[in-house]
């Protein structure tokens, strides 16, 4: 079976991303949202001047990826021509779980089922598909248009052909595939990635230094272009705070659990990231972009 349907599930900021992606590169993409698809449109139309900027598309290549996307609030419907569904909703076991016994009830059964999941493994979720050969993991990085790999993870049922088919699909919009030999908490991004943002959450939240000052040092000292609070916006505050609290749970950590604290009292004051004009920086124009950032 050839993959030429997809819906996504979750129309956030990365799940957005991943079918507009699909969408782009000529496949037909359903993005489903439970109750709304509003802030799902307004996700995918932000990324045009992103597009446009970092492939230097014309707006007309942008507007015809539009045109193989549309939008669902209805999970019956979004899934019926399905050949693969990917999941990109949140990071919490109970979630996922309530959703794949909702989906398996709809979804047909030629469907490959897929989760986005960041930090979560197959062997966690396989059994609430009703599908475990079917099942595996494709986690996208965020800004999935310039930084595209796609790390795919089965768990030990999997079947070996749907492991290479989603790998060969992944190829066929524009990813890099990573291939995991084994179920590795957190994939390869990740198991560097979240260290790195959590050791920089600690600073600011023992009151060591401000999110600037630690990105500041980062960028000068490495000669790289963003610290760790640029992309820690750039995630949105939700998705990692979700992890930090696991996270804070699973380790008994108390210096997570005051991270936590002071992520969801940003979070309380809607200070997300870019979506909603402030999260660590100030957005569109964050600070850590101007001209004499790294010299004041």
């Amino acid at each position: 079976m050839e993959i030429e349907h997809v819906t996504v599930i979750g129309g956030g900021i990365l799940g957005s991303q991943i079918a507009y992606q699909i969408a782009f590169k000529g496949l037909k993409v359903v993005l489903y949202n439970h109750n709304s698809v509003e802030k799902a449109k307004q996700h995918v139309q932000q990324l045009k001047a992103d597009y446009q900027r970092d492939l230097k598309i014309t707006a007309g290549a942008y507007e015809k990826g539009l045109e193989q996307l549309s939008y669902s609030t209805d999970l019956a419907d979004a899934v019926k021509d399905a050949d693969l569904v990917i999941e990109s909703i949140s990071e919490k076991i109970a979630v996922k779980q309530a959703f794949y016994e909702s989906l398996a009830k709809v979804v047909p059964a030629k469907t490959i089922i897929a989760s986005n999941s960041s930090t979560l493994l197959p062997s966690q979720l396989k059994d609430f598909t009703g599908r475990p050969k079917q099942y595996l993991h494709i986690h996208f990085a965020n800004q999935i248009w310039i930084r595209n790999t796609a790390e795919v993870m089965g768990s030990p049922e999997t079947a070996p052909e749907v492991f290479d088919q989603v790998v060969a699909f992944t190829k066929t919009i524009g990813m890099v595939p990573i291939p995991l030999k084994k179920e590795q908490p957190r994939y390869v991004l990740n198991t560097m990635l979240i260290p790195w943002l959590n050791s920089a959450l600690i600073l600011w939240a023992k009151g060591v230094a401000e999110p600037a000052t630690i990105d500041k040092t980062w960028m000068i000292d490495l000669g790289v272009a963003v610290g760790p609070f640029a992309v820690l916006d750039a995630i949105g505050m939700k998705t990692h705070y979700n992890i930090v609290v696991t996270e804070a749970e699973a380790t008994d950590n108390d210096d997570l659990r005051l991270v936590a604290k002071k992520m969801k009292e940003r979070i309380d004051a809607n200070k997300l990231g870019p979506t909603t004009g402030e999260g660590f920086y100030h957005w569109p124009n964050p600070e850590f972009m101007t001209p004499d950032f790294l010299t004041k």
